[in-house]
C-alpha cells in the first residue's frame, strides 16, 4: 500500500496544484512573450519605441504558428504587438483576454512598423527564457521572464536593477522541497478530506466551456467535428476524443476564451481534464470519485513535469494523457496496482512523440494521447502490463517515469534542435 503523507506534506501538495492548475488565455509561450513586453512597456510608461527580444528555443518553437486570441492573426509579431499596447503585468497568462477591437487595430498597424528585433538565444541551458529590451524617450527598460511561464527573474529600469533572482540560491533550497512519488499523488488524491480538493472542478467547469463554445463553430483543423462525425461510432470512448480535441482546437487556434491550464500549458490541463470528466459523466459516477479522479489526473501531470521541465523536445500531451490514463483507471474501479499498470502502458506505447510547436494540429497529438490513455486503462483493468523486460519500463513506476522524463529532457535535445531549424528554414 501506499505511504500515508503528512499534514505538512498535504498542505505543501495543495498549494503546489494551487499554483500549478490555472486559467490561461491563447497558448502560453507567446502569452508569456506578450507578458515580457507588457512589463518592460509598463517600466518605461509608454509603448516601446524599439524592442529587441531573447528567446529560448523551446519558447520560440512553440510560438511561432499558434494563433493569438482575438486577433485573427498567428505568430509572435503580433503577441508583441498587442503586449505592449496592454501593457497590464498583473493579469499574468490571461493578459489578451479583454481586447477590443480598436486595440487589436492598433496592434496590427504596430506589427507594420516593425518596432521590434526578434533573436534565438543561444548561450543559455534554460529552455523557457525571454529576454525583453524597451527603449522609449532616452530610457531603458529590460525584463527577464525564465523557467515558469509568470516568473520574472530580472528587471531594470535604465541603471536600476529593480529585481535578480539568485537562481543558485533557488535551486539550493528547492533540494530541500516537497518531493512528490506515485504513492505520494495516489495517497493525496485518495485520501485527502474532499472540501480541501473541490476546487479542482473549476478545470472542468472553464475547459468544458472551452469544448462547448468550439463545438459551434470551425477552429484550427476541426478535429472535433471529424471525431464526430459518426464513422468511429458515437461511443463513450469517441466522446472523450472529441470534447477534448475541441477545446483544444479553439485553444490552438486563438479563441479568446480561457481554459485551466497545467504546469504552463493550456493543452496539458485539458488532456488532464477533459477525458477524465466525460468518463466520469458517461459512466454516472459520484461527485466524490470525479474530484478524486481529477486530483489523481492533474497531479500525476505535475508530478511528471517536475522531471521533464516546463518546455522540452518530447509532447507535453504524453505526460497529461498519462495522467489522464490514471484518472480513467481509478473511475474503472481501478487499484493502485492497477493505476500503475496504466502508467507504464502510456509509456511504453507513446515514448518520443515530439513536440514540433503549438499549433492547430496539437488537437491530434492530444487526441491520440487521450485514445492511448483510453487503452492503457483497460489493459491495466484486466491486468495487463507493459513488463520491466521491455524497452524503457521499469520494475518501479517512479523509475520508469525517470526513464521517460530523462529521454524528453536530455535524450532529445538534437531532437528540439532539428525541429526548429526545419520549422525556421521553411
Amino acid at each position: 500500500m501506499p505511504q500515508l503523507i503528512s499534514n505538512t506534506e498535504r498542505h505543501q501538495i495543495l498549494e503546489l496544484i494551487k499554483h500549478e492548475v490555472t486559467p490561461a488565455v491563447g497558448c502560453t509561450e507567446p502569452i508569456a512573450v506578450a507578458l515580457a513586453v507588457a512589463k518592460a512597456a509598463q517600466l518605461l510608461d509608454g509603448i516601446p519605441e524599439q524592442l529587441e527580444l531573447f528567446l529560448s528555443a523551446n519558447v520560440l518553437k512553440n510560438a511561432m504558428g499558434v494563433g493569438i486570441p482575438g486577433t485573427g492573426m498567428s505568430g509572435l509579431p503580433i503577441a508583441i504587438a498587442m503586449g505592449a499596447i496592454v501593457a497590464k503585468p498583473e493579469l499574468g497568462l490571461e493578459i489578451l483576454k479583454d481586447l477590443s477591437a480598436e486595440s487589436i487595430a492598433m496592434g496590427k498597424e504596430l506589427v507594420s512598423t516593425k518596432f521590434f528585433q526578434l533573436n534565438l538565444k543561444e548561450d543559455i541551458d534554460e529552455k523557457l527564457y525571454i529576454q525583453v529590451i524597451g527603449h522609449l524617450n532616452s530610457h531603458r527598460a529590460e525584463v527577464i521572464i525564465s523557467k515558469d511561464h509568470t516568473r520574472f527573474s530580472f528587471l531594470q529600469y535604465d541603471d536600476e536593477v529593480l529585481l535578480k533572482i539568485d537562481e543558485a540560491k533557488l535551486l539550493r533550497e528547492k533540494a530541500s522541497t516537497l518531493q512528490l512519488s506515485f504513492d505520494k499523488v495516489y495517497a493525496f488524491a485518495l485520501e485527502t478530506p474532499l472540501s480541501d480538493i473541490e476546487f479542482i472542478i473549476k478545470t472542468v467547469e472553464l475547459n468544458k466551456a472551452a469544448a462547448q463554445e468550439s463545438l459551434k463553430g470551425t477552429y484550427g483543423h476541426s478535429v472535433a467535428h471529424t471525431l464526430a462525425n459518426g464513422m468511429m461510432g458515437n461511443t463513450v470512448f469517441t466522446r472523450m476524443l472529441s470534447v477534448t480535441a475541441a477545446a483544444c482546437d479553439a485553444r490552438m487556434a486563438g479563441a479568446l476564451f480561457p481554459v485551466m491550464s497545467n504546469s504552463g500549458s493550456g493543452n496539458q490541463g485539458i488532456a488532464a481534464t477533459l477525458p477524465v470528466s466525460v468518463f466520469a459523466e458517461e459512466s454516472g459516477k459520484s461527485h466524490e470519485e470525479l474530484i478524486r479522479a481529477l486530483v489523481l489526473s492533474h497531479l500525476m501531470t505535475i508530478y511528471m513535469k517536475q522531471s521533464l521541465g516546463r518546455l522540452s523536445g518530447l509532447c507535453g500531451a504524453v505526460l497529461a494523457a498519462t495522467g489522464a490514463a490514471c484518472g480513467i483507471t481509478y473511475l474503472m474501479g481501478g487499484s493502485h496496482i492497477q493505476i500503475g499498470y496504466s502508467v507504464k502502458n502510456m509509456i511504453g506505447n507513446i515514448t518520443g512523440m515530439i513536440c514540433d510547436g503549438a499549433k492547430p494540429s496539437c488537437a491530434l497529438k492530444v487526441s491520440n494521447g487521450v485514445s492511448t490513455a483510453t487503452l492503457s486503462a483497460l489493459l491495466a483493468m484486466d491486468n495487463k502490463v507493459v513488463s520491466d523486460v521491455e524497452g524503457i519500463i521499469d520494475e518501479s513506476v517512479d523509475k520508469t517515469i525517470l526513464n521517460l522524463t530523462k529521454i524528453g529532457r536530455d535524450g532529445m535535445n538534437e531532437t528540439d534542435r532539428m525541429v526548429l531549424e526545419i520549422m525556421t528554414s521553411k
